[in-house]
């Protein structure tokens, strides 16, 4: 589906990817409603807004099922329908083992990264359904389908997020409605901060980076690009479509290598 005279959902649409992916779907020509929790970031994406582009920014908590149908009702009203998708916004946990882990935080993160998904995907698949054209596409990451030590319940959230997108791939094949679902590898975002969380090995430029990250500008161009194309599975960066072959050939193997770079980066 081309995003040119289409309207889109992107939550996360105040930082980071989510930001970026709103900013290039109004340069492709489409309208957009950012949703985020905080108003501050969405003030800060519409600063970025060219002038006569149709953008709308909403606050709401996508963990609150009701919250999310409320908006959803609001975009309805602001831009009479829409036509995708996109469910950016996500956390990650401390960098610690899961038997660490405070029992709170295992269910922040999939609350926001798993429930949130569902809730925006139940409160906007009825109308997407209604639409000539819809797409849908969710953020997963290459912690779903590779096991990053420190981050098991991240990783998980994003495997069922993955798991969720196929499955509804495969249940709406014969609708008008297409699914994809973005595996990014390193991006420097400000995931670790938004998340409340200490990550030393990533900074939040390439440059202050400890490996080779993909900037939001370029992931965004790589998932819209996936989302025009019809894309299933769309991998973000280098180290995701290497990773992504690799854990299909080898898992034990590719699960060492992570492991053995995780510990690397950490140490240092």
């Amino acid at each position: 589906m081309k995003a040119s005279g289409k309207t889109f959902i992107v939550t996360g649409g105040g930082n980071g990817i989510g930001r970026q992916i709103v900013l290039e779907l109004l340069r492709r020509g489409a309208s957009v409603a950012a949703v985020d929790i905080r108003r501050e970031a969405l003030d800060e994406t519409a600063a970025s807004v060219a002038s006569g582009q149709q953008f709308a920014s909403f606050v709401v908590d996508i963990t609150d099922a009701d919250a999310v149908s409320g908006v959803v009702a609001q975009v309805v009203e602001r831009f009479g329908s829409f036509d995708g998708v996109v469910n950016v916004a996500g956390i990650i946990q401390p960098f610690v083992t899961f038997a660490e882990l405070d029992p709170a935080v295992v269910r922040r993160v999939i609350d926001v990264n798993l429930w949130g998904t569902i809730h925006v995907l139940q409160a906007t698949l009825p109308h997407l359904r209604g639409r000539p054209e819809a797409h849908v596409v969710n953020v997963s990451s290459m912690g779903g389908f590779l096991p990053v030590p420190g981050q098991a319940i991240y990783g998980a959230s994003k495997a069922a997020v993955k798991l969720l997108s196929e499955a509804l791939w495969t249940e709406l094949r014969d609708t008008r409605v297409g699914v994809s679902v973005v595996m990014p590898g390193g991006v420097s975002t400000d995931i670790s901060t938004n998340s409340g969380v200490r990550m030393p090995m990533v900074g939040s430029s390439a440059e202050d980076s400890k490996f080779p990250l993909t900037t939001p500008e370029r992931a965004a161009e790589i998932i819209v690009d996936g989302m025009e194309a019809g894309k299933l599975h769309v991998y973000v960066g280098k180290d995701a479509r290497v990773m992504g072959l690799l854990v299909r050939l080898a898992p034990k193997q590719a699960a060492k290598l992570i492991q053995r770079q995780m510990k690397s980066l950490l140490a240092g």
